[in-house]
C-alpha cells in the first residue's frame, strides 16, 4: 500500500423517501437563500421537483433557480451560474440530477466566492481556490459518475477545447434516493451504471507494487455492477437492482477504491478529450473505448488482466477478459464504434488526430501511451 490520509466529506442519506425524511432538517443548518440547480426539467415531470419544492418553501428558503445544465457542463454555465449565486447571496446550492449537475455546481460554489477566473487558476496556474465555497448539497437523480461522493469535477472549455478535471467543493451531504432513477431512459442508466465499472476498472488497472485491499474492494464493485446491469437488461425498474448500482456508483467515486495505490484512469482522459470535441455521452464514450485501450495494454498487466477475467466475468485468460468485456458491452447495447455515438460533429480521421493530440497522457497505468497510440486506438473505433 502508498501512504494515504484519507478523510470523507458528505453525509450520505440513502434509500427510499430519503428527501422526505431528512432534508427539512438538514436545511436548518444553512441560511435562508438556496440555489435549487437541475439540467432539463425532467425533475418537474417525474415528480422530483415538486416534492424539493414543498420541502424548500415548508423549510422557509427563498429559491433562486439555476437550470439548464448541460451533459457536459461548459465553463460559461459555471460563470452563469456564479453569477447567480452571487447576486441572489446563496447560502446553499443543492444540485439535483446525475453529474454533470453536481460537476457545475462543485465549481459554482467555488467561482461565486471569488474574482478570480478558476478555469485559469487551475488549469493554467495549477492552483487550488483560497476562497471557502459556498455549502453544496446532491440530490442524485442519474447515479454512475459518483460525482456525489468527492471534490472533482469535469468541465467542458469551449473555447479551448479542453474537457478536464477541476477540484472545489465536495458536497456536504448527498440524499440517495433510487426511486428518483426510475423514470431514466434504459440507455441512459446503461451507461451511467458502465461509468461506474469503468471508474472501478481504471482504478484496478493503475500502477500498483501488488494486489492490495483496494484492489479486492474494486473487483467486488465490479462484480456487483456487471451482475446487476444483467439485471435491468431483463427488468429495467428493478428497484433492487437500481440501489445497488447507485451504491456502486458511490463506492467507485468515495476514494476507498483510490487508497494506497495509484490509478489509471487513462480511458477516462481520451473521452474526456472526445466529449470535447463531440459533445458525446460520458458513458456511452468509455463503452466505445474501453475494449480498444485494453487490447493494446493487455500484454503489459497479464496478470491483473486474468484476474478481472475470472472474478468479474468468470473466463480464464488475460485476452479473454477484454474479449468478455467487449461482449458483454454489446450484451447491454451501448455503442461499440464512434460513428454510433451522437455527435455534435461528424468524427472523421482528422478530428481524432485533434483528440489524440490533446489528451492528456498519464503515466500511471500499465504503461504510458503516446499520442500516436491514443490516435491508433480512437482509429480502430471508427
Amino acid at each position: 500500500m502508498e501512504n494515504f490520509v484519507y478523510e470523507y466529506p458528505t453525509k450520505v442519506y440513502f434509500g427510499k423517501g430519503a428527501a422526505k425524511q431528512h432534508l427539512a432538517g438538514i436545511l436548518a443548518a444553512y441560511g435562508p437563500n438556496v440555489l435549487l440547480a437541475y439540467g432539463g426539467g425532467s425533475i418537474k415531470k417525474n415528480g422530483v421537483y415538486e416534492e424539493l419544492t414543498g420541502i424548500l418553501k415548508a423549510a422557509g428558503k427563498t429559491v433562486t433557480e439555476f437550470t439548464g445544465i448541460m451533459s457536459n457542463p461548459t465553463f460559461a454555465k459555471v460563470q452563469e451560474g456564479a453569477k447567480l449565486a452571487r447576486n441572489n447571496k446563496i447560502d446553499l446550492v443543492l444540485a439535483v440530477g446525475g453529474g454533470s449537475v453536481i460537476d457545475c455546481c462543485k465549481i459554482v460554489c467555488a467561482q461565486a466566492v471569488t474574482e478570480e477566473n478558476l478555469w485559469d487558476l487551475e488549469m493554467v496556474q495549477h492552483k487550488a481556490p483560497a476562497a471557502a465555497p459556498i455549502p453544496l448539497g446532491a440530490v442524485v437523480t442519474a447515479s454512475g459518475t459518483g460525482a456525489e461522493m468527492n471534490g472533482g469535477a469535469v468541465i467542458t472549455n469551449e473555447d479551448a477545447k479542453i474537457k478536464g478535471g477541476m477540484f472545489a467543493a465536495a458536497p456536504r451531504f448527498a440524499i440517495l434516493d433510487p426511486e428518483y432513477t426510475m423514470s431514466l431512459p434504459r440507455m441512459q442508466v446503461l451507461s451511467g451504471a458502465f461509468d461506474t465499472l469503468s471508474h472501478a476498472m481504471e482504478t484496478y488497472f493503475g500502477r500498483s507494487d501488488r494486489d492490495n485491499v483496494s484492489d479486492e474492494v474494486a473487483l467486488a464493485v465490479m462484480v456487483s455492477t456487471v451482475t446487476n446491469m444483467r439485471t435491468l437488461l431483463k427488468d429495467i425498474h428493478d428497484y433492487t437492482a437500481r440501489s445497488n448500482l447507485m451504491w456502486t456508483s458511490a463506492m467507485a467515486e468515495n476514494g476507498i477504491l483510490k487508497v494506497g495505490r495509484v490509478t489509471d484512469f487513462e480511458c477516462h482522459q481520451m473521452e474526456h478529450q472526445l466529449g470535447a470535441y463531440t459533445d458525446c455521452n460520458h458513458g456511452q464514450g468509455l463503452a466505445v473505448l474501453h475494449p480498444a485501450y485494453y487490447r493494446h495494454i493487455v500484454k503489459d498487466a497479464p496478470e491483473k488482466f486474468a484476474r478481472l477475467g475470472q472474478a468479474v466475468f468468470g473466463v480464464d485468460g488475460a485476452e479473454a477478459a477484454v474479449d468478455a468485456l467487449a461482449d458483454f458491452i454489446q450484451e447491454c447495447g451501448l455503442p461499440t464504434k464512434l460513428s454510433q455515438l451522437r455527435s455534435k460533429v461528424e468524427i472523421t480521421p482528422e478530428l481524432l488526430r485533434q483528440v489524440a493530440n490533446s489528451t492528456n497522457l498519464l503515466p500511471n497505468g500499465p504503461r504510458q501511451l503516446t499520442h500516436d497510440e491514443v490516435y491508433e486506438i480512437l482509429i480502430e473505433r471508427l
